[in-house]
């Protein structure tokens, strides 16, 4: 089966970028990464793409006097570029229900938490001030609505008592790394299914092993 081209929508570091440049390296990825677009010119996720090869496009939302229009150029950016599937990775604008739509179930997005727990910003700030034992880490497809739609991949982080914002969010994004990379594999090599809003994963097997925080004494 032919890899499927995929597009990554980047506004800042691009860390989650760089973590699926690197998987679609793999000779057996499914998805190969043809082109990454930043609303912003000095976001330095385009400089991962030109070392690795990859093809960029800066399209400032600031240059539009509308959201339409700006998504229009994001979409017939997509299309030229023959794209088949779109990773948002940190790109910090929302899209419109009719981008949205355009692109359903081609559409993927990471979110530092389990959804649909604590959707939205400040997330590992809330985590912390609500006390909860465990934190993550989404990936699913995009719906209209922020943080929602089908739930592809999640990871559990534990909350440590001693954690920080910027502790806590460092080991989620190590996590982010890791599922990311899994869940383009799944829906770019046709074993993630979407059937009534829900994601069915062809021979995907839930872990055993019951995880207590804190650990039992």
């Amino acid at each position: 089966m032919a890899r499927r081209r995929t597009a990554v929508l980047i506004s800042g570091r691009g860390s989650n970028l760089r973590a699926l440049i690197e998987a679609c390296a793999r000779p057996d990825a499914s998805a190969e990464i043809a082109l990454v677009i930043s609303n912003r010119a000095d976001a330095a996720g385009l400089d991962h793409a030109s070392a690795a090869g990859i093809a960029t496009e800066v399209i400032p939302h600031g240059a539009f006097s509308t959201q339409v229009g700006f998504e229009n150029a994001i979409d017939r950016a997509l299309h030229e570029h023959a794209v088949a599937l779109v990773c948002l990775a940190g790109f910090m604008r929302v899209l419109s229900p009719w981008f949205v739509e355009r692109w359903r179930d081609r559409l993927l997005n990471i979110h530092p938490s389990l959804l649909p727990a604590f959707r939205g910003l400040d997330t590992h700030r809330r985590v912390l001030e609500a006390g909860v034992r465990f934190t993550g880490c989404t990936v699913h497809l995009v719906r209209a609505e922020v943080d929602a739609g089908p739930i592809l991949v999640q990871a559990a982080v534990p909350v440590r008592q001693d954690d920080t914002e910027a502790s806590l969010a460092a080991r989620v994004l190590a996590a982010e790394h890791r599922c990311y990379p899994m869940a383009l594999e799944l829906l770019a090599s046709g074993r993630a299914q979407v059937i009534d809003e829900r994601v069915v994963i062809d021979g995907a097997m839930a872990p055993d092993a019951t995880v207590l925080n804190p650990r039992s004494l």
